[in-house]
């Protein structure tokens, strides 16, 4: 029962080439946050999509009762825009959260406090673009918060969000990784490059993200 709780690794995390279609990461766009890129493997999350993923040689996650989900972080801190002000970053955090503790309760108890019998799922939300819809050429950051200066000259065409994690799964008894990913995923599609971003453009990648954990089948 508890190996579903890999899925919230295998969702949660992948970032995006520099073109509109990639589903999956180059080196240079990685963050930093997570120790060693280089052990990350190609995979497939439990709804289908591609990610990046590495998993401890011999994990059992059936020695964890428990599960501790801290708050996202940004990594590193990313500066506020007028299309994706700080509000939005609190909210997006919160959500991303509480969506997971929501899925993962009918799996795990959830504590606030680890034991050695808890996994630890550290995350951190590495950029949140938006960008002119059909573009293929256009300015991603994957180390911090970015708006892509990507719109026509009347700044009316449609731009997609893209929201991107790393996600670290920790031993509450050791401290150590067991599990580690990067993927991401992709919002609603805002009017235009003046659109205000909100945490409900985002609301339906992060439950995807969720529910595949709940739904995760090794």
């Amino acid at each position: 029962m508890t190996k579903q709780l890999l899925a919230s690794f295998a969702v949660s995390a992948g970032l995006l080439l520099a073109g509109c279609s990639s589903a999956t990461t180059q080196p240079d766009q990685y963050s930093g946050f997570l120790p060693d890129y280089s052990v990350l493997k190609p995979a497939t999350s439990a709804s289908g999509a591609p990610v990046m993923r590495w998993v401890k040689p011999g994990l059992d996650l059936n020695k964890y009762s428990s599960v501790l989900v801290e708050k996202p972080q940004f990594y590193p801190k990313p500066k506020p825009t007028d299309q994706v002000n700080q509000k939005t970053l609190d909210d997006i955090a919160t959500y991303l959260q509480q969506a997971m503790q929501r899925e993962l309760a009918g799996r795990l108890r959830v504590v606030n406090q680890p034991d050695t019998d808890t996994l630890i799922i550290r995350s951190a939300i590495t950029a949140v673009d938006t960008s002119a819809e059909g573009l293929k050429v256009y300015e991603v950051i994957p180390i911090a918060l970015v708006v892509a200066a990507a719109s026509t000259a009347a700044g009316t065409r449609d731009e997609a969000t893209d929201i991107y994690v790393e996600m670290q799964a920790l031993d509450g008894g050791t401290s150590k990784p067991v599990a580690e990913v990067v993927r991401k995923g992709t919002g609603l599609t805002l009017e235009n490059d003046t659109t205000q971003l909100t945490v409900k453009d985002l609301k339906p990648v992060l439950d995807v993200w969720a529910k595949d954990a709940r739904n995760f089948k090794p």
